[in-house]
């Protein structure tokens, strides 16, 4: 059964390299920074674009939010904000969430998004009860999948050509990972690996 208290509140969750903070207004200029960088765009397929007051708006309502859970990533040792990560698809009935993860370019390929994503399993599957987490990924972004795969999700289906990037038709993977296998991961020491 979902624990939808411990969505109603973003807490912090502290890993050996990085932070996962509350978004809030102080992430918003680094927030806008990162979302007009061109590579994060694709990445992400946002096609988009973002002024700087929607951003101040996003950023100061997330405290406000009951239904989901917004992370800045700030690196643990500067504070530095390093991406950003997302719950946004919770179901209470299916006890099913989804996210999405985004790294600024400075701390892309650094293993910094494997140590989020295992923060935000560890709450998810912990402290809010899911069965299920899942998440879309496209077709040119296999660093991505890897460290989804380095996380335990495995590849659950494919929804062709749905996204339109520059002319071309990209593919997005579907995936997921049951409590049963994360706990079965976490059992065999592999979570915490990095």
């Amino acid at each position: 059964m979902i624990n939808l208290a411990a969505v109603a509140t973003t807490p912090t969750l502290t890993g050996e390299r990085i932070r996962l903070v509350p978004l809030g207004p102080e992430h918003a200029q680094a927030l806008f920074e990162s979302l007009d960088d061109p590579e994060s765009a694709r990445l992400t397929g946002t096609h988009q674009t973002f002024t700087r007051e929607a951003i101040d708006a996003f950023c100061a309502s997330r405290a406000d939010q009951d239904d989901r859970l917004d992370w800045a990533i700030e690196d643990a040792v500067t504070g530095e904000y390093a991406g950003g990560l997302a719950v946004n698809d919770v179901d209470a009935d299916n006890e099913t969430a989804g996210f999405r993860i985004d790294l600024v370019e400075k701390y892309r390929g650094r293993g910094l998004g494997p140590e989020a994503i295992e923060l935000m399993l560890r709450h998810l599957f912990e402290e809010v009860g899911v069965h299920r987490v899942g998440l879309e990924v496209y077709a040119f972004n296999p660093r991505a999948q890897r460290s989804y795969e380095k996380c335990g999700f495995v590849v659950e289906g494919r929804v062709r050509e749905s996204l339109l990037w520059d002319g071309e038709r990209v593919d997005t993977i579907l995936m997921g990972l049951l409590r049963a296998d994360w706990l079965a991961r976490r059992k065999e020491g592999r979570a915490d690996r990095r």
